[in-house]
């Protein structure tokens, strides 16, 4: 069962919005076993609307349209909607009792242009807006069902959980889809999907794979998709078991939240153990990774953002002639300011980062991209060297995460 996603609005188009709603469906419509076989968004037009809604029919059993269902005269959804279906518009008593008595709970008056939103194609099953005023319409002709919904986010929402979901899991005969997802750090695309080739290849028919990498980590995501859960669920399990023991120990974690900075916090306090990080070429972004995660005060003590060479001197007690004569980018003076920022704060762990995130490289030797990150542990204090290359954005990311991946190693160690 496949389906058909359309947002309308040009403020999408021109780039004044983001289109989060399409994102948000997807997921929903997953969850009952209707993949998405196309996201589409289109112009406040009606030839265009009328085009769109065509060839989505032609791909699909099912189309979800958002947008365009306000009172002002630049909405034109549902004008579009009944001259495709070949239909007329009939007011629908129930859903112009339901605005006007929103507007009345809010003192607002209840006007000829919001009465006319309770004008519907008669051939829609209209679907109220508990959380505004534009309603849903549901048309379902020809084995095939076409629904519109309003593109605010909380409306949309609203609609779908309690009207459009439900709706479909009854019209329809779904499939069951069930997914998993794999973490993994440290490992490129290319050289992960090298060590797991013989594993996938033996997959059976049912699982597929799609590898999804991001700066410095590449999640693996397997999708079974059948008519008995229970076989499914089983059949996924069995694949993440035989995956482990080929990759171990680069998978981090299994959910969307079991990120980097998410175990470690669990690793911190299980350990009860602290962190503190020196920042330089990240910018904070290591402490910021660390604190969005909830209760991290427990573990996380602070940081110091290091950028320039006065506050490594100052602040972490970086040696000023340690910096001349191997300059800011360099191994030593890495290590020198974990063991700084360590002894600062008085914590366990600490981490240390700084390079060329560029465009330029400053007074260094080093080219842009190069980095060294330090790692102050109980036991001694080590550092090493890396290249990210370019853009700026890249090389932050990834000695964020990269530096988090190492923590982690040896936090498991001791």
């Amino acid at each position: 069962m496949q389906a058909e996603i359309i947002t309308i609005g040009d403020e999408i188009l021109i780039g004044q919005i983001l289109d989060s709603n399409s994102k948000w469906i997807a997921e929903q419509l997953n969850t009952i076993g209707i993949s998405v076989y196309q996201i589409t968004s289109i112009q406040d037009e009606k030839e265009h609307i009328l085009k769109a809604l065509k060839e989505a029919q032609s791909n699909c059993e099912i189309v979800i349209v958002t947008g365009g269902l306000g009172p002002t005269k630049d909405d034109i959804t549902k004008v579009s909607l009944a001259e495709y279906f070949n239909d007329e518009f009939i007011f629908n008593e129930d859903i112009a009792a339901h605005i006007e008595a929103m507007f009345k709970k809010m003192n607002y008056p209840f006007t000829e242009m919001n009465k006319n939103q309770a004008l519907v194609p008669s051939k829609c099953i209209a679907l109220k807006n508990e959380l505004g005023t534009a309603p849903g319409m549901w048309f379902h002709t020809n084995n095939k069902v076409l629904v519109s919904l309003a593109g605010v986010p909380h409306e949309m929402k609203g609609l779908m959980l309690n009207s459009v979901l439900p709706k479909l899991s009854t019209t329809f005969e779904l499939p069951y889809i069930v997914h998993q997802n794999i973490l993994t750090y440290g490992m490129g695309e290319s050289m992960l999907a090298e060590k797991i080739e013989n594993w996938e290849i033996n997959l059976p028919k049912c699982i597929s794979l799609a590898y999804l990498p991001s700066f410095g980590k590449v999640k693996l995501r397997l999708t079974a998709k059948g008519s008995n859960k229970e076989v499914l669920e089983n059949a996924i399990s069995k694949e993440v078991d035989a995956l482990v023991k080929i990759i171990g120990d680069i998978i981090v974690g299994f959910e969307e939240s079991e990120n980097l900075e998410t175990v470690i916090g669990k690793l911190l306090t299980e350990k009860k153990k602290t962190l503190a990080t020196a920042e330089s070429c990240t910018g904070g972004n290591i402490a910021k990774m660390i604190t969005s995660i909830p209760g991290s005060s427990k573990y996380f003590v602070g940081s110091v953002v290091a950028y320039h060479a006065s506050i490594k001197i100052n602040e972490l007690q970086v040696n000023e002639n340690l910096i001349a004569k191997h300059t800011v980018v360099s191994a030593e003076v890495a290590e020198a300011m974990a063991k700084g920022i360590q002894q600062k704060f008085k914590t366990d762990y600490a981490i240390a980062t700084t390079g060329n995130a560029g465009p330029t490289t400053d007074l260094t030797d080093k080219t842009v991209g190069v980095v060294y990150i330090a790692i102050a542990t109980p036991n001694g204090i080590f550092s090493q060297e890396f290249n990210f290359g370019k853009p700026r954005e890249k090389v932050i990311e990834r000695t964020s995460n990269k530096a988090l991946e190492i923590l982690r190693k040896e936090i498991l160690k001791n």
